[in-house]
């Protein structure tokens, strides 16, 4: 039996079918992550979960127990937000303990669950200060520690590091890894992020149109699409998606591979790191170079093809192409995904094997 069981859950705005008959297992202590385009559902879905939203059909179990029909505050989960949702008048440690004095908790039990928050979030020098005196990683870390001492069966992230710049998401995603480790917590986390996804996540749940499209880890995602949808979500930059059709001399790369034919109507899947950039004349293709983003640790150079197609190219050194000069494009085959003209898979490229 599932830790977490969702089975059938639905639920309706109006007329609208946002969430479609969601089943899905989680495990105890497991890192799930929500992912997929704006509107897919996956903030809905938490908030069904937290119990800040009615579901209009299906059902939910946390250890066996149907918690359904239960109000929020007796789901025995605590949820953080994409906003801090701090009480600004109270000290940070007022804000962390006010559930539990609501509670009524003994005192010297809040003092020494607070505290033992506060270590883990290294928050300890700042227990007496009002949020309008934390950085926004601090009060993002503030509103973690509030879940924290409640000791929930699951914590639920709604989009937590949005607010927060570059630097700070990058420095609260490791805390939030080193967190979960340490507490063996299950977690569910939503996010647009693929960094974060892929970071630390112990399985993905892709979401589309209030439907799963695939769930799995997510080198598994990343290796092993289920459907051109999820090969384009996952990834950064997204999978160059070919159509078969508007370059047909791709075919030929495809001998020896088992594949005679190109899907009709279908599509050639390949990761950026998947194409390499020749001296102008060589490779299979011929292109030019419209963009170069120099990261430092990695080149992604973007080239237009005649056709009026556009490839991606990710290499681990730096380059001294620019933008108007020919190149050549050499693809590797046999790491290429296939696709049907309806987006399903009709071979994984040999990463996956």
């Amino acid at each position: 039996m599932a830790y977490l069981e969702l089975r059938g859950v639905e639920k309706f705005f109006a007329k609208h079918r946002a969430i479609k008959g969601i089943d899905l297992d989680i495990q105890q202590g497991e890192f799930v992550v929500f992912v997929g385009p704006s509107g897919c559902g996956k903030s809905t879905l938490l908030r069904l979960i937290a119990g800040l939203e009615p579901l209009d059909g299906g059902s939910l179990h946390l250890e066996g127990r149907d918690i359904t029909d239960l109000p929020s505050a007796k789901r025995d989960l605590a949820m953080v937000f994409q906003s801090y949702a701090l009480y600004p008048h109270m000290s940070v440690f007022d804000n962390m303990s006010f559930a539990l004095k609501l509670a009524h908790v003994a005192p010297e039990i809040i003092r020494e669950k607070v505290e033992h928050a506060a270590r883990v979030l290294d928050l300890t020098a700042y227990l007496q200060r009002t949020p309008k005196e934390l950085s926004g990683g601090q009060r993002q870390r503030v509103a973690i520690g509030r879940a924290i001492v409640r000791a929930p069966k699951v914590f639920l992230f709604d989009e937590p590091l949005s607010n927060l710049d570059a630097a700070l998401r990058g420095q609260t995603r490791v805390e939030i890894a080193k967190l979960h480790r340490e507490l063996g917590a299950t977690t569910i986390y939503v996010t647009h992020d693929q960094v974060e996804a892929m970071t630390l996540a112990d399985r993905v749940v892709v979401l589309r149109d209030g439907q799963i499209e695939q769930v799995g880890s997510p080198l598994d995602l990343y290796d092993r699409p289920a459907n051109q949808f999820v090969a384009q979500f996952i990834g950064t930059p997204q999978m160059n998606m070919l159509a078969a059709d508007r370059l047909p001399q791709l075919g030929a790369l495809f001998a020896g591979t088992g594949i005679h034919t190109l899907p009709a109507g279908g599509f050639i899947g390949l990761r950026p790191e998947n194409v390499q950039l020749q001296p102008s004349g060589q490779g299979q293709l011929q292109g030019t170079v419209e963009l170069v983003e120099a990261l430092g640790a990695e080149t992604l150079i973007y080239v237009a093809m005649p056709s009026g197609v556009q490839i991606v190219a990710r290499q681990n050194t730096r380059t001294a192409l620019h933008a108007g000069q020919s190149v050549g494009v050499q693809i590797d085959a046999a790491g290429a995904h296939l696709f049907d003209a309806h987006g399903r898979v009709a071979r994984l490229g040999t990463a996956a094997a």
